[in-house]
Formats: structure tokens, C-alpha cells, sequence
């Protein structure tokens, strides 16, 4: 079997390795589909939190169920699955109230375990989710997709309020698509000003503002003075976090979707004249895949222009160093088994 391991600091290399063995309860995946995320890119620059080497990255994840270990009754041979990678230990006080996407113990695949950029990989039955009936494209998407409808669900958003999105990568961008679909005005922000026409254009976003271009005075006139009752940040950026509390209307929230390995600091006479709510909104859980596992289904998300790049596994290597060049213009790379 073939799988790709980023020994250290940028230096991938291809090896042959023995294939998984199946054991009861799960089930052994062969992988078709390996989203790259900025996970995996902050690894390979050697920047990602919570890191160590060789690791296999991976864990956008899509393919075909191989082998079907005992004890495992939803899964049969060929059915096409996602992967949730987020393997927690189901006994914390996180997993015991349902949160089990912030488990005490996670684990998540191509962080703190080697991930999916292998041929074949062997996962508990649970963590699969059937996809008959999308593509392999689609499937491999419902994990990063389903952070945006985690965060979104999370902030318990209601139909008609104007909200915000701080950040136009594929994490922003679906945040902004899924708040739309329930019946938000959403304003994406960015210091792009292509990532912005994308966010119009591909998310529906109603408004766009330059991060760079008075952004205050922007929001003012966009919300009559009031400001976004609801804020997203998915910069993953100290200076963008902080600065996201002058942007919350009173008694608003502000959800942190992205994360740096830092302080944030806030003025606390200002955080309490306006009531605010912080949250942190990490992972997804099977309801949030489910819920992107739906939308699309009905086609109301458009996978194929999400995806702007492409490589075999083979070619990958060499193609991964040009997605990290800002001229690249990458929104989601994908690689194809």
C-alpha cells in the first residue's frame, strides 16, 4: 500500500507500507478523494499547532468501503462513506453531554494521528458516514463544510439577522453559505478582493467589505449603525480575533471558527457595555455532516467551482509547494486516487 508522509518541515515523501488490518468494529476504507486543507498546509510549513513529525496528513476523506469488520450491521462492501476524523474517547464530560467534537482526549486524523493520504485506511464503523448517492467530490467536502455548519449552528443564528464573516477561505466560506440558507443578510470581509467576489458570487454573500478599508465605518452604513449581531471570525489571525470585538453589535456574539496558537485580549469596559457572547466553535459532529450531507443533496451548494485545483496522488508532491503561492488563487484542492 501505497501512502504519502510528511517527514518533517517541508518534505513529503511517497512509501510502501503494509496494508491496515481489519478488527471488529470497523471498517477499512480505500481512500478515492483527499481534500487539502489549511491544516495540512500549515504542517508542511511547519506552523500548525499541536504538531509533530513524520505524519501522514489527510483528513478530508472520501472512498469505498473495502472490508466490513464483526459487529459492524450499517456498512456493507461498496458503499461510499466520508470520514468524521475527529476521534474522541466517548467518557469525558464533552462526550457524555454530546459535545464529543471538543472531547478532552481528541484525536483528530492527520494531526494527532496519520491521516487519509493512503491508499487504504481502517476506521471505527462510526466514524463513517454513508454517501450513496453524491460524488466523491462531495463527500470529501462534508468535513470541512460541516465546521461552517457547525459554527453556525452553534450560534443558534436566526433568520433575518445580519451577520458577518471574517475570512474568506473555504472554512469562511462555508459559514457564509450555510448562514444564508437560514435566512441571514451576510457580509463577508477579507483582504482579497477576488476571495470577496467569490463570496458574492459562489456563497451568496449579500455584502462584501476589504478588511484594510475602514471596516467600522463600512459595517456602520451597511447595518444603520448597529453592527452585525452576529460575528464569525475564521482568519485564524491573532490581530483579525482581537480586533473582531469593536465589530459586534450590542448584545451580539462572536464566534471564533479559526485558531491561533496565542492570546487574544479584549477591553473589558467594551465587552460588558454590549453584553457580548464569546464562543469557541471547533470540529463538527455526525448532526453538522448530516446537515451538509443534505444541502447537498437538494444542490443548493456547488462543489465543482469550490474546488479550484486538482492533482493525482502520484503528482501531488510536486504540486503541493505551488498551492501555498498566493498567485495559485486556491479556494480547495483535491487529490484524486
Amino acid at each position: 500500500m501505497r501512502q504519502i508522509v510528511c517527514e518533517q518541515i517541508e518534505q513529503f515523501k511517497l512509501v510502501e507500507t503494509q496494508e491496515p488490518t481489519l478488527t471488529a468494529g470497523e471498517a477499512i476504507v480505500r481512500i478515492k478523494r483527499i481534500g487539502i486543507c489549511g491544516t495540512d498546509l500549515h504542517a508542511y510549513k511547519g506552523n500548525q499547532p499541536f504538531f509533530s513529525y513524520p505524519r501522514v496528513l489527510g483528513h478530508e476523506l472520501a472512498g469505498y468501503v473495502e472490508q466490513v469488520g464483526e459487529g459492524v450491521n450499517d456498512l456493507q462492501v461498496g458503499n461510499q462513506v466520508s470520514v468524521i476524523p475527529y476521534l474522541h474517547c466517548g467518557t469525558c464530560i464533552a462526550c457524555r453531554n454530546g459535545k464529543t467534537n471538543c472531547c478532552t482526549a481528541m484525536r483528530v486524523l492527520g494531526v494527532h494521528e496519520d491521516g487519509g493520504m493512503r491508499e487504504l485506511v481502517s476506521l471505527p464503523a462510526d466514524y463513517l458516514i454513508k454517501t450513496d448517492g453524491l460524488t466523491l467530490d462531495q463527500s470529501a467536502m462534508l468535513e470541512p463544510l460541516s465546521i461552517g455548519a457547525h459554527a453556525v449552528r452553534r450560534s443558534e443564528l436566526r433568520a433575518g439577522e445580519i451577520v458577518l464573516v471574517i475570512g474568506a477561505g473555504p472554512i469562511g466560506l462555508g459559514v457564509m453559505i450555510l448562514a444564508k440558507q437560514r435566512g441571514a443578510t451576510v457580509i463577508a470581509m477579507d483582504i482579497n478582493d477576488e476571495r470577496l467576489a467569490f463570496c458574492l458570487e459562489w456563497a451568496g454573500a449579500d455584502h462584501a467589505i476589504h478588511a484594510l478599508q475602514q471596516p467600522q465605518e463600512q459595517l456602520a452604513a451597511l447595518t444603520n449603525g448597529e453592527m452585525p449581531t452576529v460575528v464569525f471570525d475564521a482568519t485564524g489571525n491573532g490581530r483579525s480575533m482581537t480586533d473582531s470585538f469593536g465589530l459586534v453589535a450590542h448584545g451580539g456574539k462572536l464566534i471564533y471558527v479559526g485558531l491561533v496558537k496565542a492570546d487574544i485580549t479584549f477591553h473589558d469596559p467594551e465587552f460588558h457595555k454590549r453584553e457580548l457572547t464569546l464562543m469557541g466553535s471547533r470540529n463538527a459532529t455526525t448532526e453538522d455532516f448530516n446537515t451538509v450531507r443534505a444541502a447537498l443533496e437538494s444542490g443548493s451548494i456547488d462543489i465543482e467551482r469550490f474546488i479550484t485545483h486538482r492533482a493525482s496522488f502520484e503528482g501531488m508532491i510536486e504540486q503541493f509547494e505551488t498551492w501555498l503561492k498566493p498567485e495559485s488563487k486556491v479556494i480547495k484542492a483535491i487529490v484524486s486516487l
